[in-house]
């Protein structure tokens, strides 16, 4: 091979090799069979560290947490059940996740997005009405989602659902992502000690609406 050739070879196999390096953890997954996360540890940017293989069992490739209506979010009428990493550890380095919800009529999962992660939504039971908020056109999607439809919100875009019709709704969401992350627009305003008066700066609401809201939230400032 000229020299010229071998040289060029040299530097794409290291430009190769510098890339992996930098790769998720899930796309490395494939140089061994699993890696069960050891919550014990601290995470890193790659995931946790694994389990020792021989620690392993059935169990961690198992969970049940879905089985019931999760954690009630009182003022928005849902309950949230989640599979992540920090609640099934088996999900380390895989890039997937799942979540279900459950919506009485005239529940609401409010303005939320999830940092890490793409959703893709699918309605087991009754009927929602679902949509995001594109973060480069600031333009809105909606549709109505009945039994057996899917819909994608993708990663880190605003989203929301509400109660359609007078049944209960169930929903069950997967994730691109181990850990995809939540962030509630409410929460984040009204659930911390930002300051009453920055919040009306920012957001031009009115003082005493948002005294309002930090009370029922669990806020202060």
């Amino acid at each position: 091979m000229p020299t010229y050739s071998m040289a060029k070879a040299e530097l794409l196999l290291l430009a190769l090799v510098a890339s992996l390096s930098v790769l998720p953890f899930s796309s490395l997954a494939v140089y061994q069979d699993f890696c069960i996360a050891d919550l014990s540890a601290a995470a890193t940017p790659g995931g946790y560290p694994c389990k020792p293989p021989k620690d392993v069992t059935a169990d961690d490739f198992h969970y049940g947490g879905l089985a019931t209506p999760g954690t009630a979010l009182k003022p928005f009428k849902i309950s949230l059940g989640s599979a992540v990493v920090t609640t099934f550890p088996g999900l380390n380095g895989l890039g997937i996740s799942a979540a279900r919800m459950v919506m009485v009529p005239g529940g609401v999962a409010p303005l939320h997005s999830h940092p890490g992660g793409t959703e893709l939504i699918f309605v087991i039971e009754g009927s929602v009405v679902c949509g995001f908020i594109s973060a480069t056109l600031n333009r809105v999607y909606t549709k109505t989602l009945y039994a057996g439809d899917l819909m994608v919100l993708p990663q880190g875009q605003l989203h929301f659902q509400y109660s359609h019709g007078n049944t209960t709704a169930v929903t069950l969401s997967s994730f691109s992502s181990d850990n995809p992350g939540l962030q509630i627009l409410d929460f984040a305003l009204f659930a911390n000690d930002l300051p009453t008066e920055v919040v009306n700066k920012v957001t031009n609401l009115d003082e005493l609406q948002i005294v309002k809201l930090k009370a029922l939230f669990g806020g202060r400032g």
